[in-house]
């Protein structure tokens, strides 16, 4: 069949298999090419990541921080992602696409072995206690520990892995109505779109689903079964962004669960400092186009004016552009890793920067529609919105059958 994107509600459900593979290859290119470029592709530091566990390794963050670790550093990876696999209808079950992670985890499977790197890649709950034990025992069997540890788990829902209590996140202000406007990402129409305030009870659960207590079950059990190496390292990522959408983000529940994870990572690090000479970071990053950002008031237009302003100063990343960033100038040089002063990596450094948000301001308070081409980058935020699916993929035939939803 030919895959075209199907979107529902500014929310794309369906994924094309070739396109998430040439995706995550362009995303190995980019590796090979900067840290060939750094004069460390053929010679690795010595304290670089030898095994990396990510946590939430298929999609974004979690999935560039693995290709970095894997096609940068030569590092052995372990990824623990939940994925929805694709149907051909055969089994007389509903044909259908599986999700982006899916198609994403495959390929990195398929290039990571044509590489002769060790990989292996988990599917399921990574809440759950069983993960945890499957993870273990495959390090003792390969006789190797954790010296790099990557949360990027991004879930709506977390089962309580000792009680079975199920919380739901919600991504809602505190106290009051917050509105915004939002882009329709094929037909560039702005619309204003609103959220109701979170309940107590509502923010709470988000604080149990997306703060630091996976985290640290995942740590604490690593540890106590000695699959953690001497000065480990250990990053969970957060998002602070500008004051503009700070009553929907880190004002509002997603925030009170970054502000927790934060927290989280000072208890750690204490730990694995006194225990193994470890490290334990929460990263700052860049505000970029993710599967649900565009259902968020402010947030889509504020990206797509973002994108336009440091694409014209030269300083935009993606995804794969920050964590090659955040591992060769951050968490791996030779000197202690640089943070603020609440103990944060800042690789939002580039979009927080005066100047940017000085000129992101001015156009923000000006736009209309029939400016919008002008002050932001349309294209750019419709290109990243598909390409999160596997679509508008250069070098991809999207005119061509696919054959086969079950793999790429």
């Amino acid at each position: 069949m030919v895959i075209t994107p199907m979107i529902r509600s500014n929310m794309c459900i369906n994924a094309h298999p070739k396109g998430c593979a040439a995706d995550v290859k362009h995303q190995i290119n980019f590796i090979e090419k900067k840290f060939t470029e750094r004069g460390i592709f053929n010679n690795v530091p010595k304290n670089a990541p030898k095994t990396v566990l990510v946590l939430g390794c298929s999609t974004g963050y979690g999935l560039a921080s693995r290709i970095t670790a894997a096609f940068g550093y030569k590092a052995t990876t372990i990824g623990v992602s939940f994925e929805k696999e694709g149907s051909d209808g055969n089994d007389g079950s509903r044909e259908k696409t599986g999700t982006p992670g899916w198609y994403n985890n495959m390929a990195f499977d398929k290039f990571a072995k044509e590489a002769g790197l060790e990989a292996v890649t988990f599917n399921g709950d990574a809440f759950s206690h069983e993960m945890r034990k499957n993870v273990i025992d495959t390090l003792k069997k390969m006789g190797r520990k954790v010296d790099l540890l990557v949360y990027s788990v991004a879930s709506s829902v977390r089962v309580d892995p000792d009680n079975g209590t199920i919380y739901r996140s919600v991504l809602k202000p505190i106290g009051k109505v917050f509105s915004g406007a939002t882009i329709d990402c094929l037909t560039g129409k702005i619309s204003t779109i609103s959220a109701e305030p979170a309940t107590a009870e509502e923010a709470a659960n988000t604080v149990k689903v997306m703060g630091g207590e996976d985290w640290a079950l995942w740590v604490r059990q690593l540890k106590t079964a000695g699959v953690l190496a001497e000065g480990v390292k250990t990053v969970a990522y957060s998002y602070i962004g500008p004051k503009l959408s700070h009553a929907i983000y880190r004002d509002g529940t997603i925030g009170g669960a970054k502000k927790h994870l934060e927290a989280t990572a000072l208890e750690l690090n204490k730990e694995l400092q006194n225990e193994l000479h470890g490290e334990a970071y929460v990263s700052v990053n860049k505000g970029l186009v993710t599967r649900s950002s565009a259902v968020i008031p402010i947030i889509p237009m504020y990206i797509s004016v973002l994108f336009k302003v440091m694409k014209e100063m030269g300083n935009h990343e993606g995804c794969i552009e920050q964590m090659e960033r955040l591992l060769t100038e951050r968490l791996y040089t030779d000197a202690s890793v640089p943070t603020d002063e609440n103990h944060l990596i800042r690789i939002d450094d580039y979009e927080l920067d005066p100047k940017v948000q000085e000129e992101v301001d001015k156009r923000m308070a000006t736009v209309t529609q029939e400016n919008l081409a002008e002050m932001g980058d349309l294209e750019g935020y419709r290109h990243d919105f598909l390409a999160t699916n596997g679509f508008d993929i250069e070098g991809v035939d999207y005119t061509q059958n696919v054959a086969t939803l079950t793999s790429i």
